[in-house]
């Protein structure tokens, strides 16, 4: 699925946007929330507010999540297998909203790193993190 070369750089914006994790996810939970209205039904029970609390603490656990595929991309699967079974058989999200966040994800990493967001970047990131959508929409076969 994935050059060495798009890994390579994977890795490379990985480290470069950890310590933004928190705004970063925050930024594209918003961005969908905005975007996709019917995505904030999961979310009722929190505070999703811009700038929140609850917005930046689970806009940080996903990109962390990210972060872990980054890592550990040649097992994928087994890495995001937790949160596949959270999602699929607690949480109950439908598997269509993980495309919508992947989509917003790219978009903030986009406008937040134009210069390291190259086409080439864009298509690893663009694999990535369809990829993550389909492990994290497993359970649901």
């Amino acid at each position: 699925m994935l050059s060495q070369e798009e890994k390579d750089l994977l890795v490379s914006i990985w480290e470069s946007i950890a310590p933004d994790a928190e705004e970063i996810g925050a930024e594209a939970l918003l961005r969908m929330f905005t975007c996709f209205p019917k995505t904030k039904t999961y979310f009722a029970h929190l505070d999703i507010s811009p700038g929140s609390a609850h917005l930046r603490t689970h806009g940080k656990k996903i990109i962390m999540a990210v972060g872990d595929g980054v890592k550990n991309i040649s097992t994928l699967a087994t890495t995001l297998a937790p949160l596949s079974l959270l999602h699929a058989y607690q949480l109950m999200i439908h598997p269509s909203n993980f495309k919508l966040l992947s989509h917003c994800i790219l978009v903030t990493l986009s406008c937040r790193r134009p210069q390291e967001f190259t086409p080439v970047a864009h298509g690893a990131w663009d694999k990535l993190l369809s990829a993550v959508s389909a492990v994290l929409a497993e359970k649901y076969r």
